[in-house]
């Protein structure tokens, strides 16, 4: 399962905060009940929402174009090995 982005988080929380104050301003609810029923709603369509925000798309390396290899997440990182090169040195083609 993926992680969620900082924008799926972000408008997840966002939308169960800013829907529980108005569904509970809105309905003027003071029973625990309604209470919970509120909370639960919010939490339900905070997670809709953070599920609809569509996830960014990863990234390729440009001089990679079409070799599919993820570009690194920081600078000094290593790229991931190829197939060829984690094989034993008895099991690789020659070049």
């Amino acid at each position: 399962m993926p992680r969620p982005t900082a924008a799926q988080l972000s408008y997840g929380s966002v939308t169960v905060v800013f829907s529980t104050l108005v569904m509970l301003l809105l309905f003027r609810t003071s029973s625990g009940i309604g209470i919970a029923a509120v909370g639960t709603v919010a939490l339900a369509l905070g997670l809709v929402v953070s599920v609809s925000v569509p996830a960014r798309p990863r990234r390729y390396a440009a001089g990679a174009a079409g070799t599919g290899r993820p570009v690194a997440a920081h600078r000094g990182a290593a790229p991931a090995a190829r197939d060829e090169e984690r094989a034993p040195v008895s099991a690789r083609s020659p070049r």
